[in-house]
């Protein structure tokens, strides 16, 4: 199986990607990695707006054909958005991982944890102990 990994993003061990956007906030999915693990998506719950996470909290629900799975906080923060596209058409993810298929928007707590999240070489090597 040969999944995306792009190298802009960061990663958890849990399978999430995070990408930094301009203005400081942060943009939250699962990777392709998880989302091929999964198969086919039919429900996905996103964190309330104003809710706050600490990293490593469990925010978000992901249900497959196969089973169902937690979407962990990678760093902490408040969440500043939730992907509505995912109510109604939770395949978005298995479509567009890295695009349309984001699951939540968070605003850190402490900008510089994100530098201190698995880069893309990390993440490949972690997945290719599974």
């Amino acid at each position: 199986m040969s999944v995306n990994i792009p190298t802009e993003l960061r990663y958890t061990k849990s399978h999430e990607w995070i990408r930094r956007e301009e203005n400081g906030t942060l943009t939250i999915g699962i990777t392709d990695h998880a989302q091929h693990l999964l198969g086919d998506l039919v429900f996905v719950e996103t964190p309330e707006v104003e809710d706050t996470f600490s990293a490593g909290d469990d925010c978000a629900v992901i249900e497959s054909v196969k089973a169902a799975s937690d979407v962990y906080c990678p760093i902490d923060g408040e969440v500043i958005e939730g992907n509505e596209v995912l109510a109604d058409a939770p395949e978005t993810i298995n479509h567009d991982a890295f695009g349309d298929g984001w699951i939540f928007k968070l605003k850190p707590e402490d900008e510089g944890a994100f530098d201190e999240l698995m880069d893309s070489d990390e993440y490949a090597e972690l997945i290719a102990e599974d």
